[in-house]
């Protein structure tokens, strides 16, 4: 699941491109010139925020993936093969106006008959499958360790131990979240009734003169949340209601150990049991919109006068909705997996994580056999600022930083909208070994359910990046294997050899090579001519 982020508690690129074209070649820029980059000074414009995932580092200043460039000089009008990629998420809204006409469709099921048309084992999956039923609220998976009672397990002591401690701090989330909006609603009260008017800026407070110690601290408060890169006090006050919403869902479902959150009527534990769940794929409430947003960032319709553009075009999305308010299980993932391959797939988008899994080798099973398969997995890193060497997240390909099982599985960190030392999201988590590159993924503008749009932030937003350039290269160069798009997307990506802010913590600064295995953030163009090279 997507970790709370808290606003309270929380160089020349090494490598440019000449030319235009399949033609093209990837040219080195000599080391002495690295610090030569010319950093943004100016705040993004509405249209860059919107978009900076897909503009040129060179070009805009802003570590985008050089799509709209891609398409501009080397896509162009080419027709490409159509391309399966899988979400594994929540449920997506499949028909929303921008996600609409690039929903897969099961070609050899019959929609509504009650019937197994294609033999798969799943009934009516006309737009994929829906392997929670009808569930929603689901328990962390260490939570789930200590309500089985099974004090034998391996893991019992760590989760009570992170258990007890994990709850006291929601608790006192809650309390200071709750705290400061009062603050905020009182001050907001208060500067609104001295400027006599509802709607004030930046300026306007800058400007209030007053002896007045309680609108002192008004004025002191509001200033505090534009230093926050709030626009208005009303952003804060949503994001706060916001956070107050997710730790009231952390607390009453996530750390409730006496939650029955399963309702599809199979045992967990178990694989004997594999045909439940339905073929509804889409949210079972608004507020379910993580998987409509990563559908998205991936394949949103391109240039159609809508809010957002898709990383890719020829994509169709398979919609397969195994990620609660919860930690999804191992049993749904590994079953969803073999479901988005046996069915299509060549891609599959995984922007969920945890760090307990008791059957992480059901998972890892799944893993290998897309990649005996020729499907790649792109996996979200996970968003709590983690050096994934030293800590075990799943799901993953090996365990710790052994051996591999698959060559087609792929990890993705999350950069920011700014270039330099405040590049790598704070809460994104890193690894030498099991992070492989880097993306945008922090306020990523996509779509929403019911025709909506908004920005999010996380690895769970790098991720389908990356996955909607894989999808490009394996659309216009469909020869190319799984594992050679891997490998295209890490060689080819635009080195950094700046050193970079880890964690949100400037106490803690690293070169960004030691952050990841391929020492680079993705990039579309150079992707698709490395592409265009090797498939010769």
């Amino acid at each position: 699941m997507q970790t709370i982020k808290s606003f309270i508690v929380s160089a020349f690129v090494a490598s440019i491109i000449s030319g235009c074209g399949s033609t093209a070649s990837i040219l080195s820029t000599p080391v002495e010139n690295i610090d030569n980059t010319p950093l943004k000074v100016s705040e993004l414009t509405e249209k860059e925020k919107q978009s900076w995932g897909h503009l040129d580092l060179v070009k805009d200043t802003i570590p985008g993936m050089s799509v709209d460039k891609a398409y501009a000089e080397i896509i162009k009008n080419r027709k490409g093969k159509s391309v399966i990629v899988a979400v594994i998420d929540s449920g997506i809204d499949i028909d929303h106006e921008d996600l609409n006409d690039v929903i897969w469709t099961n070609p050899k099921e019959i929609p509504n008959n009650g019937k197994d048309d294609d033999k798969n084992g799943y009934i009516d999956d006309i737009h994929g499958w829906n392997f929670l039923g009808d569930g929603y609220n689901e328990q962390l998976e260490y939570v789930r360790i200590l309500a089985s009672g099974d004090t034998s397990s391996p893991d019992y002591n760590r989760a009570k131990a992170e258990y007890d401690t994990e709850y006291q701090k929601y608790v006192g989330y809650k309390t200071n979240y709750g705290q400061f909006l009062q603050q905020i609603k009182s001050a907001d009260q208060a500067i609104k009734a001295h400027l006599k008017k509802d709607n004030y800026t930046k300026e306007d407070v800058n400007g209030i003169k007053t002896e007045d110690e309680s609108l002192q601290q008004s004025v002191a408060i509001v200033k505090y949340v534009y230093s926050l890169d709030m626009e208005t006090v009303d952003d804060m006050i949503k994001e706060l209601n916001t956070g107050l919403e997710q730790f009231n869902d952390r607390l009453n479902y996530n750390l409730n150990k006496d939650l029955k959150g399963r309702v599809t009527g199979d045992d967990p534990n178990t694989m004997s049991t594999k045909f439940y769940g339905n073929g509804n794929v889409k949210p079972v409430k608004k507020t379910e919109s993580h998987g409509t947003h990563v559908a998205g960032i991936i394949a949103a319709e391109r240039n159609n006068g809508k809010g957002a553009n898709g990383v890719a075009n020829n994509v169709k999305i398979m919609s397969i909705r195994a990620v609660p308010n919860g930690d999804e299980y191992d049993k749904d993932i590994a079953l969803a997996i073999r479901y988005a391959v046996d069915n299509g797939a060549s891609i599959i988008n995984g922007s969920f994580g945890k760090y307990y899994s008791p059957h992480s080798d059901w998972v890892r099973e799944a893993i290998a056999y897309a990649g005996e398969k020729d499907v790649l997995f792109v996996n979200a890193a996970g968003n709590e600022g983690l050096d994934l060497d030293s800590k075990d997240g799943f799901p993953n390909d090996a365990l710790g930083v052994g051996p591999e099982v698959s060559n087609t599985f792929i990890t993705v960190g999350a950069l920011e909208p700014k270039y330099g030392a405040n590049m790598i999201a704070g809460f994104s988590n890193y690894g030498k070994v099991n992070v492989d590159v880097f993306a945008p993924g922090a306020k990523v503008y996509s779509t929403t359910p019911e025709n909506e749009y908004d920005t999010k932030g996380g690895t769970s937003m790098a991720s389908p990046g990356v996955a909607g350039v894989a999808a490009l290269i394996r659309s216009y160069y469909p020869k190319l294997s799984a594992a050679q798009v891997k490998q295209i997307l890490m060689d080819s990506g635009l080195p950094v050899k700046t050193k970079v802010i880890v964690g949100g913590k400037t106490d803690n600064v690293k070169p960004f090579g030691d952050l990841t295995k391929s020492s680079k953030m993705v990039n579309a163009y150079n992707a698709l001519i490395m592409a265009a090279q090797l498939s010769k």
